[in-house]
């Protein structure tokens, strides 16, 4: 079997699993039963999509959904994050379960019945996926609240492409619930559209990558296109600035602690006949490591700087620290893969043999407390894995029916963590 991101068959099997956290059959059973609620979510918030902190009409309708449970519930005031804290009936301490909410700035063109009826907003990240299952797992969890030794925090974030949103929840603090039952734990899982429907995948270590960005202004002399010898011209310096930062990285950066700068925009110029005074890039960089983070900034500016210099013009170079690495704990996502194997069975656990080149703000929340974060395939049954279209893709459609799988998985490492055997 070809198997998506590089995964290899974890090698614990779905008895061991099961003899090890017990017999997950009454969960599933549950995730059957909130399936409808969690399709009618999903699809209201994939009409009306929203983008970046603030996500009014998203809080509501989610809200709404968990209206009647035995939640406590904060509103953050900075962003429409919402943490819902359900308290168990026994003491113990307390573990995260993350959802992102917000959507990206981009058209859709999927064709579904319930397509955005918002003009360059979509999602197609998957976050209506990710709040419809932790909806699911919160409806799962708090029928279960009297035999809950301890906490779940359930994270509603906005923000996470691009804004921060985690680190704006972690600041009005989300991790602030008391000393004698603190976060011990936390767990996501992230959907991608182009990986077979219900396959989990994940790894200890880094599992993403981080993401930053540059700007780098050439600043030359402007003149007659005539007479190029009266300017200093910037276009063909910032061609060679972006010819020498992929040598950068096939020179300078270790291949088994890769990093990546792609360059996505060159701005220069007004007409045909003249010599600009400035020439602009843009790009994004990517690591697995803070170490090749590091390489790569000091890297980038020592190169376009040293172009500029040998051609007698000054360089700006401006690095926008994105998001960090994200780091799965090993033990921690060793256990969600034996948790998971239990729920799913062993044919539909992946331990990935490489991270993700994308980056999540979810990085955050695992600087501060251990967990792991999970990938879930939601892509459409009968689709060829070739020509799925990928998370961020204008036509990236997601299967819903592994949404029963996702609530399971994230109710069923909640309680393990805490100590309570599946039933």
């Amino acid at each position: 079997m070809c198997l998506p991101l590089g995964m290899s068959k974890n090698t614990l099997s779905t008895d061991d699993a099961r003899d090890q956290h017990g017999d997950p059959a009454g969960i599933l059973e549950q995730a059957n039963e909130v399936f409808e609620d969690m399709v009618t979510l999903r699809r209201d918030l994939h009409r009306w999509p929203e983008i970046s902190n603030h996500l009014p009409r998203t809080r509501e309708r989610v809200l709404e959904a968990l209206e009647g449970l035995p939640l406590d519930i904060t509103l953050h005031d900075n962003t429409s994050g919402i943490a819902a804290l359900l308290t168990g009936g026994k003491p113990g301490p307390t573990v995260l379960l993350r959802a992102d909410m917000d959507a990206l700035p981009m058209p859709e063109d999927t064709g579904l019945d319930f397509k955005s009826n918002v003009e360059n907003a979509m999602h197609a990240c998957g976050h209506d996926t990710h709040t419809s299952m932790l909806m699911g797992a919160a409806r799962i969890l708090s029928s279960r609240q009297a035999d809950i030794p301890g906490r779940v925090l359930f994270m509603f974030q906005p923000g996470e492409e691009g804004y921060n949103g985690a680190s704006e929840m972690l600041a009005e603090g989300l991790l602030d619930v008391g000393t004698d039952s603190p976060v011990t734990g936390a767990f996501a899982i992230h959907a991608a559209s182009n990986i077979p429907g219900g396959f989990l995948g994940l790894k200890p270590d880094t599992i993403m990558a981080s993401s930053d960005t540059m700007t780098i202004t050439v600043k030359g002399k402007g003149g007659h296109a005539s007479a190029p010898h009266f300017t200093m011209d910037p276009v063909p310096v910032a061609c060679e600035i972006v010819q020498a930062l992929q040598t950068l990285v096939t020179r300078r950066i270790d291949v088994f602690d890769p990093g990546v700068i792609t360059v996505t925009q060159i701005h220069t110029g007004t007409t045909s006949n003249v010599i600009p005074e400035t020439a602009m890039i843009n790009g994004t960089m990517r690591a697995v490591s803070e170490r090749t983070r590091t390489l790569i900034h000091d890297g980038i500016r020592r190169v376009a700087e040293g172009i500029g210099a040998a051609h007698g013009m000054d360089v700006d170079v401006q690095l926008n620290l994105g998001y960090d690495v994200t780091v799965n704990d090993a033990e921690f996502a060793s256990f969600a893969a034996d948790v998971a194997t239990a729920v799913s069975g062993d044919r539909n656990v992946r331990m990935m043999e490489n991270p993700v080149m994308g980056a999540e703000d979810f990085s955050y929340v695992l600087n501060r407390v251990k967990g792991s974060m999970m990938f879930l395939g939601l892509m459409p049954e009968g689709m060829d894995i070739m020509k799925a279209a990928p998370n961020h893709s204008n036509r990236a459609i997601y299967e819903e029916n592994h949404m029963r799988r996702g609530a399971a998985v994230y109710s069923s490492v909640a309680l393990r963590h805490l100590g309570v055997r599946l039933d």
